[in-house]
C-alpha cells in the first residue's frame, strides 16, 4: 500500500485570494505533496473575517498545477444544489486533466452559524438524507446518461449532464465521519474513501477499518484519509492502514505560516 500525502487548509485571511492559494498550491507541487484540499466554508467563527471562495480557488489551483489531486475536504452538500456541484466538479476534473477528489459531509452550524444564518437546514438527520440524494443524484449527472430522480428532498427529471467528467468512471467521492459513528461509516463504505476527523488516535482508524470492510467486504479500491496536524509522525497512521495522510492547518494560520507548511514537504 502506498500512502499518499496532502495539504488541506482554509481560505482564511489572506488565501481568501483564490492567487494566493495558487501559489501555496504550486509551491506544495515543487516540494513532493502529493494533493491540495481546502476547506469549504461561506464564514467562520472569530477571528476569521475573510473567507474566499473554495471552489474558485480550487479552478485556480488546478489552472497553475500539473500534478497534484485537488477538491474541497469537505464540502457540506446539504447546503449546495447537487446539479450545480456535478457542475462545477466536472469543469474542475476538465481543468485538472483528471485530478479532482469530491469530499462531501453534512456541514455543521457551530463553527460560524454558516446554516442558521441563512436559513438553511438545522435538522442533522434531514441534512443526511440531503446527502445522501445529492450523491445519487451527483453520481448520475456525472455519468452522461439521462437521470430520473425523484425523492423527498429533490429532483431531476431526466436530465443529461455533458461534458462528463475526465475520470472514468467518476472521480472519488469521499466522505466525513467520526469514529465511533456507524451512519457515516456506512454511507463512506457505499463510495470511494472515508475522511476520519477529530481522531484520538490511530486506533480509531484501525477500528473504522475494520467497520468499513465489514461494510463493502473489503478495502480494494478505497481511501481511508487521516487528518492530522503538521508534525505528527505519520508512521503510526500509515501502520493503521491510511491510504492518505492530509496535514491539518489550523483555520488560525496565516499565509506564510502554511505557506511554510507546503515548501517543508511531506513527511516521508
Amino acid at each position: 500500500m502506498t500512502t499518499r500525502f496532502a495539504l488541506d487548509f482554509p481560505p482564511f485571511g489572506e488565501l481568501s485570494d483564490p492567487r494566493r492559494l495558487a501559489e501555496v498550491a504550486v509551491a506544495a507541487e515543487e516540494a513532493g505533496w502529493d494533493g491540495v484540499f481546502l476547506w469549504d466554508h461561506i464564514m467562520y467563527r472569530d477571528p476569521v473575517t475573510d473567507a474566499g471562495d473554495p471552489w474558485i480557488g480550487l479552478a485556480a489551483i488546478a489552472a497553475a498545477t500539473e500534478r497534484v489531486m485537488l477538491g474541497p475536504m469537505v464540502t457540506p452538500l446539504p447546503r449546495r444544489r447537487p446539479q450545480i456541484v456535478a457542475r462545477q466538479a466536472a469543469a474542475l476534473d476538465q481543468l485538472s486533466e483528471g485530478r479532482f477528489v469530491l469530499g462531501a459531509g453534512l456541514g455543521l452550524d457551530r463553527s460560524g452559524r454558516e446554516l442558521s444564518a441563512f436559513g438553511e437546514e438545522p435538522d442533522d438527520r434531514i441534512r443526511a438524507a440531503m446527502l445522501d440524494e445529492s450523491l445519487e443524484i451527483i453520481d448520475g449527472l456525472w455519468s452522461g446518461e439521462p437521470v430520473l430522480h425523484t425523492g423527498d428532498q429533490y429532483t431531476a427529471d431526466n436530465v443529461t449532464f455533458r461534458p462528463r467528467p475526465v475520470q472514468r468512471p467518476r472521480p472519488s467521492i469521499w466522505l466525513a465521519g467520526r469514529w465511533p459513528n456507524r451512519r457515516p461509516m456506512r454511507r463512506a463504505a457505499r463510495w470511494d474513501g472515508l475522511f476520519l476527523i477529530d481522531q484520538s488516535g490511530p486506533g480509531e482508524l484501525a477500528d473504522a477499518a475494520e467497520y468499513i470492510v465489514r461494510e463493502r467486504g473489503s478495502l480494494d479500491g478505497f481511501d481511508l484519509v487521516t487528518h492530522r496536524p503538521f508534525g505528527t509522525d505519520p508512521a503510526p497512521w500509515i501502520d493503521a492502514g491510511a491510504t492518505w495522510w492530509v496535514t491539518e492547518t489550523p483555520y488560525e494560520s496565516s499565509a506564510a505560516e502554511v505557506f511554510e507548511v507546503a515548501v517543508a514537504g511531506p513527511p516521508r
